[in-house]
């Protein structure tokens, strides 16, 4: 059903799910925005940066998909005007900077986007001193903080979130398998990160090289760990077309079953559907956003552009932003867009669920559990609605 490493074109953020490599931090230039002040009852200008111009198919499909899902949430939005001025960065951080000190030169409030880490890092830079705010599509914890927010889904969202609902169902001795790559080391550091004053503890790590022959040597390593350390959360972070299919088949088919240890994900397993069927699967638990709502969108996009949005978890980065700038704007105060307003503990409604942004410039992001059952992804543990609920 999969090839091992197969390639297949991905829209990735930079750190995004599992495999992918992580940037090299870069340090935040400024020390959070205060946000340009709004006039009561106008339009908030605001510049939306996509990848297009680049030259790339892929780029230009997600600029088109990017703009397409910030004009649905403006169509949706009541109680507020938005106006979206779109700028083309090629995907490239010079250009990036460029177009959004021009874009601020030309009365822009906030920036929303660009979909690069590196892209996202310089335009932080290049609009710091006139106190704009930039909510980035990336979900690389690199480049978050100062005026630079993230709205990605990160690791340790999602460990908080696998590592939280583990220790309350008594799954608290936890093994982590990680590949040896910078993106491996995100994992890894964020479940630990988790585990601390969950209840749960690290027994044991379990490190792959990212090849077919490393992860058959890793294969008895995991399972004679999780045996020596009595381990009963196995927390991977491999992906479903990378080493998930083969990694899990060959822990189970070597002892690691479900009655032992309760195996856990970092990536999204519903993704491709077909994945449920995987047989090393079955039994096993991730987070995933809202999926009801996740659909409600998809369909909602689809009837509006005649086509779904690809990759749909990205694509809706771009609804979500412009739907917190509404939020906020419809306060009618002039500080609406500052670092304090785009923190607000009560966060927002986005289109795959209740988010919000931190002071470090990450987010928090409502996640559901589910559970590979009979092939089926079936959720055992719903998505908060709000914040304070039950899985936040």
């Amino acid at each position: 059903m999969f090839d091992l490493f197969a390639s297949r074109r991905k829209f990735m953020t930079c750190a995004a799910a599992a495999a992918t490599l992580a940037l090299a931090a870069c340090e935040p230039i400024a020390l959070g925005g205060g946000g340009p002040s709004l006039g009561s009852g106008e339009a908030v200008p605001v510049a939306l940066l996509v990848p297009s111009g680049s030259g790339s198919t892929t780029d230009e499909l997600m600029a088109k998909s990017l703009e397409n899902a910030a004009r649905l949430a403006m169509a949706d939005m009541s109680g507020a005007q938005i106006d979206l001025r779109v700028y083309s960065t090629a995907g490239q951080p010079a250009k990036a900077a460029s177009v959004a000190a021009q874009a601020v030169s030309e009365g822009a409030k906030v920036v929303l986007g660009p979909l690069y880490a590196q892209e996202a890092n310089a335009v932080g830079a290049a609009v710091a001193a006139n106190g704009v705010n930039v909510l980035s599509f990336s979900n690389n914890p690199d480049i978050a903080g100062g005026n630079v927010f993230i709205l990605g889904s990160t690791f340790q969202n999602t460990a908080n979130r696998i590592v939280r609902y583990g220790a309350q169902t008594g799954k608290r001795r936890i093994l982590m398998v990680s590949a040896q790559t910078p993106a491996g080391e995100q994992a890894r550091s964020a479940v630990a990160q988790a585990a601390a004053g969950s209840g749960a503890s690290i027994v044991g790590n379990v490190a792959y090289a990212m090849s077919q022959n490393g992860v058959v040597t890793a294969a008895p390593q995991i399972v004679s760990s999780a045996r020596a350390n009595s381990a009963d959360f196995v927390i991977v972070d491999a992906t479903t077309d990378g080493a998930l299919p083969i990694l899990t088949q060959l822990i189970r088919e070597q002892g690691l079953t479900a009655d032992v240890a309760q195996l856990a994900g970092l990536a999204r397993w519903d993704v491709p559907a077909q994945a449920a069927a995987l047989p090393g699967l079955q039994g096993g638990v991730f987070a995933l956003p809202d999926p009801q709502l996740g659909r409600q969108f998809e369909s909602r996009y689809a009837a509006a552009y005649g086509a779904p949005p690809v990759p749909a978890a990205v694509v809706a980065l771009a609804y979500d932003g412009i739907a917190a700038i509404g939020a906020l704007a419809r306060q009618g105060k002039s500080n609406a867009l500052s670092a304090s307003a785009l923190t607000q503990g009560s966060g927002f409604a986005g289109v795959n669920g209740v988010f919000r942004l931190r002071s470090d410039g990450t987010n928090e992001r409502g996640l559901a559990i589910a559970k590979i059952q009979n092939s089926q992804v079936v959720v055992i543990d719903p998505a908060p609605r709000s914040f304070g609920g039950a899985g936040l």
